[in-house]
Order: C-alpha cells, then structure tokens, then sequence
C-alpha cells in the first residue's frame, strides 16, 4: 500500500460521518490515507491487529481460509465500510481475515490507540458501531444457513441479486461487480467446477448472459424463484 497525500472526501468516511464534529480535527490529526492496488493485501489472516481501517473509495473483498487451498469471501466493502473490525477482541490479537482490493482503492487508518479513544469519547459512533456488528452478525449467521440449506443454484441466484442491489448496474446493463468465477465460487460456497455448472445452466435457462466477467441478469424473477425455493 502506498500513503498518499492527497485529499480525498470525508463524506464517505464511516468514522468522521459517526463522529462528533468537535472530535473531526482529533481524526484528522492521528489518521493515515493509503492507495492500495488491485489485488493488493490491506492486510492478511494472523498477523498482529494494528488498527481500524474505513474505506474511503474501491471495492475489496474480506476473506478467510476455509481448507489449505480454498477461501471463503465473507463480504465485500465499498465506501463507507469498515475493515478490521473483526480483529477487536480481548484474548486474540490477530486478524481472523483477509482483506484484498478487487479494484484500486482507498483506506483511511486509525491505530488502535485512537480508535479505543474515539469509542470512549463518542457514544453515537459506539452505538451505531454496535448495530453494525448486530447487523453484520445476522448476515452471517444467514450465509452459514444458506450455504448448510440451500442448494447452489439458490445461493448462486440469491448472490446476483444481491451484487445487483449492492453495486448497480453497469451502463450496458451488466452487474456493477467484476468478479473472477473463483470469487464468485469463494462467496458462495462452492467449487469452481461446481459453480463452472450453475452457470451454464442459469444461462441455458435465460437467467443471465455471461461474457468473460461480465454477468447480466436477463431474467431477475428466474432467480428469485431458485433463491427462494432453496433446493434450485
């Protein structure tokens, strides 16, 4: 990651949005700005926690090892997300994920020292901090029980309509998201062949037009019936 110096806009900033507006110039003081590269590792699964990061602007991926060769994408963050926050515990003091940038982007980061500060000083960012998790919690608890549940046309089809949701369209009508099948196949729960399968038949059916990364959903109400039915 490189640091930069340059300005960027704390509009879409999680921390300074959250926080009291006398306490801004404190954030201002003790944060560092940095440009991280497509592919690049904000930070990795074990090493020491440091601090807090907010994204600023990009799309990264939160990742944790499921087998020795395998992952599983636990979320994407896009401005105004937070990364690390898995890492805040008292009895273990590595990160428990990944975090890579799919696109370049940019993070803000608060050392532990002033994040700890900022929780004791602003108790509207504390408590919005706390429904993040509450809510983050939920959304994972869902995952595990789709992945446990819900076949892999369902979990596939529920995914797309979700990276509709989150990320929009793109002007040729494509989802917004540029993912590699592996991704794709890491956020779900599946193997790459498995879902190489999934979405051949989604195609066959006239779900979704695929070429290369580019997905477009050419029939949303195909998809939600497998997403709703579970069993696909």
């Amino acid at each position: 990651m490189k640091l930069s110096k340059k300005k960027y806009d704390n509009a879409n900033c999680y921390l300074t949005i959250n926080c009291s507006p006398e306490w801004r110039p404190a954030i201002e003081a003790n944060k560092k700005v940095y440009e991280v590269k497509k592919g690049e590792q904000v930070f990795k699964e074990g090493q020491p926690v440091e601090g807090i990061y907010f994204v600023y602007q990009g799309i990264l991926k939160v990742h944790k090892k499921w087998t020795s060769d395998k992952e599983l994408i636990l979320r994407f963050a896009t401005g105004g997300s937070i990364l690390g926050h898995r890492g805040l515990s008292t009895f273990n003091k590595n990160y428990p994920i990944s975090a890579t940038a799919l696109e370049n982007s940019v993070v803000c980061f608060i050392d532990m020292d002033f994040f700890n500060s900022t929780l004791k000083v602003n108790v509207d960012f504390t408590y919005k901090l706390m429904m993040f998790f509450a809510d983050e919690l939920q959304d994972s608890e869902a995952k595990m029980r789709n992945i446990a549940h819900m076949s892999v046309k369902g979990r596939l089809s529920q995914a797309l309509i979700n990276f509709k949701n989150q990320f929009g369209l793109a002007a040729d009508g494509s989802l917004k998201l540029e993912l590699s099948k592996q991704d794709v196949s890491s956020y779900i729960g599946a193997t790459y062949e498995t879902l190489f399968r999934i979405l051949n038949e989604l195609i066959e059916e006239k779900a979704v037009v695929v070429q290369k990364r580019n997905i477009t959903i050419a029939n949303e109400d195909i998809l939600k019936n497998f997403a709703h039915n579970g069993n696909g």
